[in-house]
C-alpha cells in the first residue's frame, strides 16, 4: 500500500510539474496562452494554475480561457487574412489589373448571377453564408475601395446597391439579406476593385465579427 502511495504521488507530481511549466509557457504571450489551454482542460483537475517559487510570487493565477473562446485555427486564420489585405493594398497602388477584372473578361470563370452593362454578380468561391455573391462594377475608373469614392462615382454606387437587391430577389433572399463593403486592410479587404458581398439564407448575427 506504501508503494502505491508514494507512486501515485510521484505521478501528480509529474503532473503538477508539467502543468506549471505549461502555464509558464503560456505567460509569455497571449498566443501561447491560447495554445496551452487546450491541453490544461484536458486534465479534469485543473481550474487555474499559479506561478509560484518559493520565496516568490509571479502574479495572480493564469485562468483559463472560456471554452467559447475562438480556436487558435480561426485566429490564426484572421492574421493570415489581414496580412493577405496589407499585401493586396500594397500592390493596389500600382492601379494594375486585378483579379476581377479577369473575371470581367470572363479570363478566369464565374458563376454569374447577375449582369448589365454596368455591374456583374457572381457567387463566391469561399461562401461565409448558404448565398454569397460578389458585386461589382465593370469598370473600376479609380474605385479600389469606398475610401477613394468621388461625386462622379456616385450613379455606379447607387447601381451596385440597386443590384445587390435584385439578386437577393433571384436568390429568394429579399426578406432579410446582408450587405458587405470592406474598406481597406484594416477591414481586410482582399481585392482592391470596390465589390459589395450579398449574404443570405441563413440567420444572420450582431454584432458582425
Amino acid at each position: 500500500t506504501h508503494t502505491h502511495t508514494h507512486a501515485k504521488a510521484q505521478i501528480g507530481l509529474r503532473q503538477s510539474t508539467s502543468l506549471t511549466a505549461m502555464a509558464a509557457a503560456a505567460a509569455a504571450s497571449p498566443l501561447s496562452l491560447l495554445r496551452s489551454c487546450r491541453a490544461l482542460r484536458a486534465c479534469p483537475f485543473v481550474a487555474h494554475v499559479a506561478l509560484r517559487r518559493p520565496g516568490r510570487h509571479f502574479g495572480a493565477p493564469i485562468t483559463l480561457l472560456p471554452s467559447h473562446t475562438r480556436p487558435l485555427r480561426q485566429i490564426t486564420s484572421a492574421v493570415d487574412e489581414e496580412a493577405a489585405a496589407r499585401a493586396a493594398a500594397a500592390s493596389a497602388e500600382s492601379g494594375g489589373p486585378t483579379i476581377f477584372d479577369k473575371i470581367i473578361s470572363k479570363e478566369i470563370p464565374s458563376t454569374v448571377v447577375y449582369e448589365d452593362d454596368k455591374v456583374l454578380a457572381f457567387r463566391d468561391i469561399s461562401p461565409q453564408a448558404p448565398v454569397h455573391v460578389v458585386v461589382i462594377p465593370k469598370v473600376r475608373d479609380g474605385l479600389t475601395q469606398l475610401g477613394k469614392a468621388e461625386l462622379r462615382h456616385e450613379v455606379i454606387l447607387g447601381h451596385l446597391l440597386y443590384a445587390a437587391k435584385l439578386v437577393a430577389e433571384k436568390e429568394g433572399i429579399l426578406e432579410g439579406f446582408r450587405v458587405v463593403i470592406n474598406c481597406g486592410a484594416s477591414a481586410c479587404q482582399s481585392v482592391f476593385h470596390l465589390h459589395l458581398h450579398v449574404l443570405g439564407g441563413r440567420q444572420m448575427k450582431w454584432p458582425p465579427g
